[in-house]
């Protein structure tokens, strides 16, 4: 971290980083054995460590008389408030080891901006969403949302699209452009029509065929089984059991029968 540019002093809020901020949360103001604050001066070449006192004007122990005070800091309800006139504890907090990993300053204006492009991404997905043709529609649902989705009206599927779409927008924008879309929807398919079932608590996939009834792949822990299997089937080892499945599904598995000659007839 280079070293911090004194400018005109403001007041500062610093936030905690974390999705549920406790109550109180007190910060290490002073490095120990035990929590470490050191700083490396690269003009210096060596760590110095930190201390917050606020009797100093310096948050460098090195830089501080034999008089520190020292006084906690505490963020409550994940908030800290420091005043224009309390300039070494901005300093302290700049230099600090956890800035950036357990707290930041607050920056409304970045902050602002990053808002900003969350709410882009959710009208772009929201305008996908809504201008998708039935086709993928209907196949987007199938990967999304199961194979029941099959039984919804298509208004029913347009509503949960634009609710999935507005609530996860990067994961909806993903999936519509991903090339492997097809081969998720027809394994979607496939388990919708039982040529494909889970067995043993999700743990394998076996066929469900007339003629075969064997394990396909076991599914990794925590994997989800259509995700697996899709995974399975754009590999050349998979490319074949993609085939037969599609076959079966079109109800194409069955061998056409022989054009009968002159010579049988006769």
């Amino acid at each position: 971290m280079k070293k911090r540019k004194k400018g005109t002093p403001v007041a500062k809020q610093y936030r905690l980083k974390t999705d549920v901020a406790p109550l109180a949360f007190m910060l290490a103001s002073h490095n120990n054995k035990r929590t470490p604050l050191l700083y490396f001066d690269e003009e210096l070449g060596s760590n110095r460590a930190l201390r917050y006192a606020r009797n100093q004007k310096s948050p460098f122990e090195d830089e501080q008389d034999g008089n520190a005070i020292l006084e906690p800091i505490v963020f409550e309800d994940g908030f800290l408030n420091v005043d224009r006139g309390n300039q070494v504890l901005q300093e302290f907090l700049y230099y600090h080891p956890q800035n950036g990993q357990t707290f930041e300053e607050v920056n409304k204006e970045v902050d602002a901006a990053e808002e900003l492009e969350v709410e882009e991404l959710i009208l772009d997905a929201q305008v996908l969403a809504k201008e998708l043709d039935l086709s993928t529609l209907e196949s987007l649902s199938r990967v999304l949302f199961g194979a029941g989705s099959d039984r919804k009206s298509t208004a029913e599927l347009r509503r949960d699209m634009l609710v999935f779409s507005r609530n996860n927008p990067v994961e909806f924008i993903d999936m519509l452009n991903d090339p492997s879309l097809q081969v998720y929807d027809d394994v979607a398919k496939f388990f919708g029509a039982s040529l494909l079932l889970v067995k043993n608590k999700n743990r394998d996939i076996y066929f469900n065929l007339p003629t075969n009834k064997t394990k396909l792949l076991t599914v990794p822990f925590g994997e989800d089984p259509q995700d697996i299997a899709a995974s399975y089937m754009q590999t050349d080892e998979g490319i074949e059991t993609y085939k037969l499945l599609n076959r079966m599904l079109k109800g194409d598995n069955k061998p056409k029968a022989k054009k009968k000659t002159k010579s049988m007839e006769e």
